[in-house]
């Protein structure tokens, strides 16, 4: 018989690790070690032992709240889905071929997003290479792809834009700014779409800007800026006084130089003396409110060409005694200038512009090879660097071949473009009105944002509103076109692919809580859908992508996504891709280990918790399932939520869990349990249940550089066995467990 300091070890060792058998070995060193001679500190010992006996530790359980009116009702076939990226020129065929098509579908998403890429180089997008362009006779302009069938739209491509304004962007080889690249005859020139005779209100509402990052602190107080045409008429010239100014904007504050206001520009050079001494500043910022409304060197018959702001280059830095100027920025025609960033880029291009290496889906390829799922899928419409006219003509087209449509998505990712909300704004309107004008039944949403874990902030308006959803909706509301919004999209890669810990799997539900909670506060309506239309890990390659840590934090995101209010969940992408290096070790996006050929070698992690989602959690094809609350009592030493669970009423009565064990190194015995919210009507899985499990033991990633691999490379183990009331579950370690049956 044991003593009471041994009782009382035992006790407190049975609390860390309730379920038999597991870690017996440290249970006895610890009672060894803590009992030495059976008597050490016995006096002490006693006290708590007994204050444990007389109140014995909860079971862990998992509560399933079943109380009338709590389930949060959704359809599989329209809140699952997945989505196809840009792919290299070479390989689209091979994506689209039967094999990789049959492999990419058994993951089991349901409807698919065409995410719109060229947004995020800076580029306008051809989606039909078959239209007008407003200079026929020079193969430049304004392009509008055919609304007319013809042929079959295979690729499609995107149109570098010779008006560049910032420096940076993704996929930025080749790209540079007009502004600071030394070529006196190129230009920037900002989005004609938003001056005054296209949004209707005076420019000074959609203030341009230009800024300049010279990576450190540096001392200037003097300006020269080579105007195009059309000019500004009013600007001012300000520094930053703070932190980052993109990344922390609430971290600082735009100042005036002394002798930085100009009201009455004339164009042609300004020579400006911005201060008597010099300012020591890492930015500095041109903030444009009129324009001049000449044209630019398209010349005048396209009114487009009269529109917005045109500078040639820019030179910053100091005026000597002499009266000498000397500048500090670097021109450049590539990423090593003083780099530049613009609120807007004007989408005039060339037909010589095309970026033929980067290749977007083809329409018909797309909705005929089956990767919709015979579903209606989320189609996208180029906003920051596209017309109106182009985007109607899109969706013409596809209406007129008959291919289903669930959503039409504006624009991406405003937010990585330094995009204003009103500028955004003021975009969405006109091509809302343009879209609704064609088809009033369309459901338009956005703004895409992207990957964030919190409310994005910005500049500081006039009102001193620095929420950029916040401002988005009021700018909607202030017009009286909230019915124009149909859903609020958003991207989610929530970690830094260079800093991510286990210990992150921990802060997922409360992440995308959270993001959904801030999105209701910036004032979306309840009635208007929040949709994660791009999802993973990281925004960048990273180890943990490819291992077990994937799945777990999959299965927690989709689930947690939609108990928290949320109306469909993409996954990211559905195609396989390479094996690359990334943090951390070799890995790869998504639910494959492709080679070169993207010949599938491998399943991922992320495949497998696809599979548990899709076809062990929920049913597609079923109809509408509910989702009730589910809470457990499953915590380490520091409070962490280690077992979250999820619960779904399937049509036909059967009930379906998704549980994620995060302790990486314990398993953990539960207790099912159904009952209302008073704790009435208890009940419990009876008859036959299916459990099927997916986690370290069906699977391990070996990193090997560019040999990674997975051994085992699953499958999910599953078994059936008649249940019995209050029964314990044991969850393996860093495991995602499906049960489903019937409850008594």
């Amino acid at each position: 018989m044991l003593d009471l300091c041994q009782a009382f070890v035992v006790l407190s060792e049975a609390q860390r690790f309730p379920q038999p058998g597991v870690h017996s070995e440290m249970r006895n060193e610890t009672m060894a070690s803590r009992c030495v001679n059976g008597r050490s500190g016995f006096p002490m010992l006693f006290l708590v032992a007994m204050a444990l006996l007389g109140k014995a530790a909860p079971a862990q359980t998992i509560r399933v709240d079943t109380t009338a009116g709590r389930a949060i009702r959704f359809d599989p076939d329209q809140a699952l889905g997945s989505s196809m990226d840009i792919l290299p020129a070479n390989l689209v065929d091979k994506v689209y071929s039967e094999p990789i098509l049959k492999e990419s579908l058994s993951a089991g998403w349901g409807p698919i997003t065409y995410r719109q890429n060229t947004e995020l180089t800076i580029a306008a997008w051809h989606w039909n290479p078959i239209g007008t362009w407003s200079d026929p006779a020079h193969q430049s302009g304004y392009f509008t792809g055919s609304a007319e069938p013809q042929g079959f739209l295979r690729f499609s491509f995107g149109y570098s834009l010779p008006h560049r304004g910032s420096t940076r962007s993704d996929a930025p080889q080749g790209k540079y700014s007009r502004l600071t690249d030394g070529d006196a005859a190129s230009y920037w020139k900002s989005n004609p779409y938003l001056t005054k005779r296209f949004t209707g209100e005076e420019d000074a509402r959609n203030p341009q800007w230009m800024v300049v990052d010279f990576e450190t602190p540096q001392e200037l107080d003097a300006l020269r800026i080579a105007w195009g045409n059309p000019y500004a008429r009013k600007y001012t010239v300000e520094y930053w006084v703070g932190e980052d100014a993109f990344s922390k904007p609430l971290g600082g504050v735009w100042l005036l130089f002394p002798a930085g206001q100009v009201r009455d520009g004339k164009g042609g050079t300004s020579a400006l003396k911005l201060s008597d001494t010099p300012v020591k500043t890492r930015y500095l910022r041109i903030w444009m409110t009129e324009s001049s409304n000449t044209c630019d060197t398209h010349g005048s018959d396209d009114p487009r060409n009269c529109a917005g702001y045109a500078v040639n280059e820019i030179y910053a830095g100091n005026l000597a005694a002499s009266g000498e100027f000397i500048d500090i920025i670097t021109h450049a025609p590539g990423q090593n200038q003083t780099a530049v960033y613009v609120s807007s880029t004007d989408p005039w291009h060339t037909a010589a512009d095309i970026e033929p290496s980067r290749v977007q889906t083809g329409f018909d390829l797309f909705f005929t090879s089956g990767i919709t799922n015979q579903l209606p899928a989320m189609i996208p419409v180029s906003l920051l660097y596209g017309t109106p006219e182009d985007s109607v003509a899109e969706i013409a087209y596809i209406e007129k071949r008959g291919y289903p449509i669930s959503y039409v998505e504006i624009g991406e990712e405003p937010d990585g473009k330094n995009t204003s909300p009103e500028d955004y704004g003021a975009l969405y309107l006109q091509w809302a009105t343009a879209l609704h004008r064609m088809d009033p039944k369309l459901k338009l949403g956005g703004p895409v944002f992207e990957g964030v874990t919190e409310d994005i902030k910005v500049w500081p308006d006039a009102q001193a509103r620095t929420s950029w959803l916040g401002r988005f909706i009021d700018y909607l509301k202030e017009h009286g076109r909230m019915q124009d919004l149909a859903f609020v999209s958003f991207e989610h890669y929530p970690f830094p692919p260079c800093e991510i810990n286990w210990s992150d799997l921990y802060r997922e539900p409360e992440l995308v809580k959270h993001l959904l909670e801030e999105w209701r506060k910036d004032g979306v309506p309840e009635n208007v859908p929040l949709m994660i239309t791009e999802s993973n890990v990281s925004w960048g390659l990273t180890q943990p992508m490819a291992d077990t840590f994937a799945a777990l934090w999959l299965a927690d995101n989709a689930g947690s996504f939609l108990a928290s209010g949320g109306a469909a969940f993409y996954h990211s992408p559905i195609q396989p891709e390479p094996l690359r290096p990334g943090c951390h070790g070799y890995s790869t996006y998504g639910n494959f280990v492709a080679n070169e050929k993207l010949e599938i070698q491998q399943h991922t992690s992320q495949y497998f918790a696809s599979q548990m989602i899709n076809l062990e959690w929920v049913k597609h094809g079923a109809g509408v399932h509910e989702l009730f609350p589910a809470e457990a009592d499953v915590r380490d030493d520091a409070g962490h939520v280690l077992v979250t669970a999820y619960a779904v009423k399937r049509p036909g009565g059967e009930w379906s869990l998704v549980l994620i064990n995060k302790d990486p190194s314990n398993a953990h015995a539960v207790k099912i349990e159904f009952a209302d919210a008073h704790g009435q009507q208890a009940a419990h899985f009876s008859g036959p249940l299916t459990m099927v499990t997916f986690g370290a033991e069906q699977y391990h990633w070996h990193p090997e550089g560019a040999k990674s691999h997975a051994d085992p490379d699953g499958p999910a183990a599953r078994t059936t066995h008649s249940a019995k009331r209050g029964e314990l579950v044991t969850l393996a370690k860093a495991s995602v467990t499906v049960l489903r049956g019937k409850i008594d």
